[in-house]
């Protein structure tokens, strides 16, 4: 559900540095799909039928996907806090990168 959000949130935005917000998404839909993918497995009845340990497998895919969160926030949190830049370096226009609405978006993805 945080992931779909996170997804929507940042999908909104006018993505200004694609490089960061890149990963972002990729983190945000792919832990979405695996998230989907193990939900399924276990409402299908699958996960009696493979001969794995579940827990370990719970824990290590848990884990990974903490850590990739976490330096998406980290990502997030930097794209945001570039609020007061402006959008081009040597104009004389007072264009943000981020505007206030995007802005409050932003953080809201990175919360």
């Amino acid at each position: 559900l945080f992931g779909t959000i996170v997804w929507i949130l940042v999908a909104s935005t006018q993505v200004p540095l694609p490089l960061l917000q890149g990963w972002v998404m990729f983190v945000a839909v792919t832990a979405w799909f695996l998230s989907i993918v193990f939900l399924s497995v276990f409402l299908f009845g699958y996960a009696n039928r493979i001969a794995l340990n579940w827990n370990q497998a719970d824990f290590i895919f848990h884990g990974a996907t903490f850590v990739f969160y976490f330096g998406a926030f980290l990502l997030q949190a930097a794209t945001t806090s570039l609020h007061h830049f402006p959008r081009k370096f040597n104009s004389t226009a007072q264009e943000r990168i981020l505007t206030g609405h995007e802005y409050n978006i932003s953080i809201a993805a990175s919360v």
